[in-house]
């Protein structure tokens, strides 16, 4: 009996040395350099929706209909520098929309159409100003 305690022992020993050498060669579903990768997408892309929020904020036909409305710019900037998430997205590509209409001359309609732009994108920023 005193053998077989031994044996086992020993069998135990081993596979216990090699269980953490195995574990360490199991391949991550996602690499660290996919993850960091993604991250930095991430964060490339919301710097780049934030970009697009301000120019859409400095024209002057934006800031034309916010004062019309009785609407503090600044607090609507800092607002747009706070978004994330879901209302960031929303808020962009309605700035978006806008830098892309006021690119060049525009006709009457495009006007027209860009001011309802400008006033949801107004609108969008200052939901998430009552939210918070």
């Amino acid at each position: 009996m005193h053998h077989v305690r031994q044996s086992l022992a020993v069998v135990l020993m081993v596979l216990m040395g090699i269980a953490p050498a195995v574990a360490g060669d199991q391949q991550h579903v996602v690499s660290p350099a996919q993850l960091a990768a993604a991250v930095r997408a991430q964060v490339a892309q919301q710097d780049a929706d934030r970009a697009a929020i301000r120019e859409a904020l400095a024209k002057p036909q934006v800031r034309a209909v916010a004062k019309k409305m009785n609407i503090d710019m600044a607090r609507v900037t800092t607002v747009a520098d706070t978004l994330s998430g879901a209302d960031l997205s929303q808020a962009a590509d309605a700035a978006r929309q806008v830098n892309h209409q006021l690119v060049g001359g525009a006709s009457t309609v495009v006007i027209s159409t860009t001011t309802i732009i400008i006033v949801l994108l107004l609108i969008i920023l200052l939901v998430v100003v009552v939210k918070a």
